[in-house]
């Protein structure tokens, strides 16, 4: 199953999350089939980008959001 989740990046005390399409059975940081956006909690402007169309395009194909994504999408009124 494909699933739509947040992969850890950054330094210590300094993360940034990549917003990837990856198998569910994978690790967390690892191997992602897109990169689909990047999230930054730490800057004013949280969401570096978003590819709404790539999102739009897995969820069609059968994909899950996690719920951290869903609700991150939500609070920025991002509509799918």
């Amino acid at each position: 199953m494909v699933k739509i989740r947040m992969a850890r990046g950054g330094r210590k005390n300094r993360p940034v999350y990549t917003i990837v399409a990856t198998n569910s059975r994978s690790p967390r940081d690892g191997q992602f089939l897109e990169k689909l956006g990047q999230y930054d909690p730490k800057s004013a402007e949280t969401i570096k980008f978003v590819n709404v169309e790539g999102i739009k395009s897995w969820l069609s194909k059968g994909a899950q959001l996690s719920d951290t994504v869903r609700t991150l999408l939500k609070n920025n009124n991002i509509k799918l």
